[in-house]
Formats: C-alpha cells, sequence, structure tokens
C-alpha cells in the first residue's frame, strides 16, 4: 500500500508541474505575440483609416515614409517618376525635407529640376514637392509635375513678346510713313509715294490681326463639332482662287489635277484656310514664270483611307535646318522675301493645327534650289470610302499605282491637268 500510495504521489506531482510548465509557455508565447518585431513595423498596415483610398485618387504622385525613412506607401505615378527605388526615396532633396519635417513637424514646400529618366538628353523634369506630417510617425510626400504647365507657359510668353514684335513692325513704319506725309505736303510726288508705302504696311498689318484671329480660332474650335464631308475638288478651286491675282502678276501657271471626286471630314472654314495657305506660299516663294501644281489623291490606312493634298512649287526650296522649324509660329526661312511678299510666319503654324485638330499631318519635301513640296493629310469622308471600295484595283483616277513617285512630284505627272493662269 505504502508503495501505491508513493507512485500516485508522484505522478500527482509530474502532472501538476506539466501543467504549470504548460501555463508558462502559454503565457510566454503570447506575450512574444505581442511584442513588436523589426519586421512588424515594416509589413504591417500602419496607414491611418482611409488614407489609402484617399492617396489613390490624388493626381499628385504620392509617398508615405515611416521613421526610418522606408517607403511604407508608394502610387504608381510616383514610380513613373523614378521618386522610389529599391524601397527608397531616391531624390535626395527629398529625402531631406521629410527627415526636417519628421523632426519639427512643419509643412515644406519646394520646386526642383529633376533628371528625366531613359533619356540620354539635358531635359529636366520640373516637379512642385510638398512634404508634410501624417501622424506621428509617418511622413507625407506630394509631388505634382509642372513640366508641360513651364512648356505651355515658355509658349504663350515667346508668343505674345513676337506678336508684339511683329505688330511694333508696321506700326512703328505708318507712324514714321505719317510724319514723312505731312512734312511733304508740298510735294504731291513724295506724299503719293508714302501713301503707297503706307498702304503696303496697313495691309501688312491687317494680314497680321487676321491670321491672329484665324490662329486662336483653330486653337480654341473644336473642328469636328461643324465637320461634314467636304469635296477636295472645291477646296482646290477656293485655294487657286484666292492666289489669282498674285499668280498672274509673277506668270506663275497653277495646274490642278489628281483623283476627283474625293471628300474630306472636317471643317470647311478651317480646311479652306489651311490649304490656301499652302497654296500662296508656294506662289509667294517662287520665281516668276514657274508651275505650281496641287494633286489629291487617295491613301490606305489602317485606321480609313486618308485623303493627301500636295502643293508642289519650283521655288527656291527650304535647307535641311529650316525644315524643323518652318511650321513654328513667326519662324521664317528668308525674313527679306517675307518683307516683300507680306509673309507674317503664321500661315505653316495655322496648317499644322488645323491638319492636327481633324486627325491628320502636314509634311514637307524640299530641295534647295529645286522646290518643295507639302502634303496635307486627312481622315476621308465615309461616303467617298465606300466609293473607294468599290474600285479597289485603283488607287488614282488614270490607274496609276503610287509606286512610281519622283521626290519632286510625289503623285507623278498630274492627270489631266486643268492649267489655271
Amino acid at each position: 500500500m505504502d508503495v501505491n500510495a508513493a507512485v500516485a504521489a508522484a505522478a500527482a506531482i509530474a502532472g501538476v508541474l506539466t501543467g504549470v510548465i504548460a501555463m508558462l509557455a502559454f503565457r510566454i508565447s503570447e506575450r512574444e505575440q505581442k511584442r513588436p518585431t523589426r519586421t512588424s513595423l515594416h509589413t504591417d498596415p500602419v496607414l491611418p483609416p482611409g488614407v489609402d483610398t484617399v492617396l489613390s485618387v490624388l493626381r499628385s504622385s504620392a509617398v508615405v515614409l515611416d521613421e526610418a525613412d522606408a517607403v511604407v506607401k508608394a502610387s504608381s505615378a510616383a514610380y513613373a517618376l523614378g521618386l522610389v527605388r529599391g524601397g527608397k526615396l531616391s531624390i535626395e532633396p527629398m529625402l531631406k525635407m521629410a527627415r526636417d519635417t519628421r523632426r519639427d513637424g512643419e509643412i515644406r514646400q519646394v520646386e526642383l529640376d529633376l533628371p528625366r529618366r531613359g533619356t540620354g538628353r539635358g531635359e529636366a523634369l520640373a516637379v512642385s514637392a510638398r512634404v508634410a506630417p501624417l501622424g506621428s510617425r509617418l511622413v507625407l510626400l506630394l509631388v505634382e509635375d509642372l513640366t508641360e504647365a513651364r512648356r505651355i507657359e515658355a509658349v504663350r510668353r515667346d508668343f505674345v513678346a513676337n506678336v508684339s514684335h511683329e505688330l511694333k513692325t508696321p506700326v512703328g513704319a505708318l507712324s514714321l510713313l505719317s510724319e514723312a506725309v505731312m512734312g511733304a505736303s508740298d510735294d504731291p510726288e513724295a506724299v503719293e509715294r508714302f501713301a503707297g508705302r503706307m498702304q503696303i504696311e496697313a495691309t501688312r498689318l491687317t494680314n497680321l490681326v487676321q491670321e491672329l484671329i484665324d490662329l486662336s480660332r483653330v486653337q480654341n474650335d473644336d473642328p469636328l463639332e461643324d465637320a461634314e464631308p467636304v469635296r477636295v475638288d472645291e477646296l482646290v478651286a477656293e485655294a487657286v482662287d484666292r492666289c489669282r491675282h498674285q499668280a498672274g502678276t509673277k506668270q506663275i501657271t497653277m495646274a490642278a489635277g489628281g483623283t476627283a471626286e474625293l471628300r474630306v471630314w472636317g471643317n470647311r472654314g478651317q480646311l479652306a484656310a489651311a490649304l490656301g495657305n499652302l497654296v500662296e506660299n508656294a506662289v509667294n516663294y517662287s520665281p516668276a514664270r514657274t508651275r505650281v501644281g496641287i494633286a489629291a489623291r487617295r491613301v490606305s490606312a489602317p485606321g480609313g483611307d486618308h485623303i493627301e493634298i500636295a502643293v508642289t512649287d519650283q521655288g527656291i526650296g527650304i535647307s535641311d535646318k529650316d525644315k524643323e522649324r518652318i511650321f513654328e509660329r513667326f519662324y521664317r526661312v528668308d525674313p527679306a522675301r517675307s518683307r516683300q511678299t507680306g509673309g507674317t510666319g503664321l500661315g505653316l503654324a495655322i496648317v499644322k493645327h488645323v491638319a492636327a485638330s481633324h486627325g491628320g499631318e502636314v509634311t514637307v519635301w524640299s530641295s534647295e534650289g529645286q522646290g518643295s513640296t507639302f502634303t496635307l493629310r486627312l481622315p476621308e469622308a465615309g461616303a467617298a470610302r465606300d466609293r473607294a471600295a468599290q474600285h479597289p484595283d485603283l488607287d488614282d483616277e488614270d490607274g496609276q499605282p503610287h509606286t512610281d513617285r519622283s521626290p519632286y512630284e510625289p503623285y507623278g505627272p498630274l492627270p489631266a491637268p486643268e492649267v489655271l493662269p
């Protein structure tokens, strides 16, 4: 009996000890689980409620940093701008701002120029960075891309400066000429000569103001709001009629041809102005007794057929360095010749904007001393596209393919051109 009692007592003691040990192990395990670790500081969701949702709808690039400068949250735009790399904020000035804000709690803002990623050019990315505390441990960085806004501001500033200069020239000339007329009141021949010069300068001023109005109109108006099918031959006839007097004065022959019965989709007034500017330039920059050709054709494109209208001249041509800038506002290849012809430097800028707003483009081929070909490419109207589908074997009115073209006349010989004096 004594032995059995001893064994039972020993088993009871062992059971009690096992229970105590298990309870202690459980308590220790709970305590360890509640204790923060180095990993949990960065992986647990520490953003205040609702902040993640707000950051996802912001247009600015957003980055949230913790007390160790690790990135807790970053928007896709922040990665696209190159602000975050390898889980760290890669822009040192912004990182310093974040540390200063974490230390004193003050909101900071600065504008920076950052190198553009993925380009070998020296272009800079203009940004505005704003840092603010977010809770007790986090810092929020918001970055706004100002590159496009700065570019637009620079364009506006240059445009105002150019307009001021261009307006000042004829206005100043009119002022001087009026003084000359007053001083030569007793000399009828001088008065007549000065009055003729005044008429020339007044015409230049009128043309400049009108083209400024036209440029403003095509920039502000949506051409597709009043879009309609427009016959290409009517646009060509209107452009030729606009330049008939200048061409007749210089004995320039104007020949119109190409595929007939073509239609483009767009605003008739803007398209007429664009093609008229191209024909007028061709006449103004061509020597006397030469030829200006206007031809149209249909070309296939993945998004639907397009119409190409080419204006070819035998003028002075354009150098390679000038071809890159001729569509800029107020840029002139030959300023002296522009003064003689009354050019304002806005005609090709209007053509480029009209083409782009209609879903097309304008291109140029030119060689110095051989002439130039400006090609206006526009989407074809649906009705004309249906007619083209009925005759897929012909791509020109004369049935000639477009593979055998010379660089001077990209449409080949004009089929049965209508010669206009």
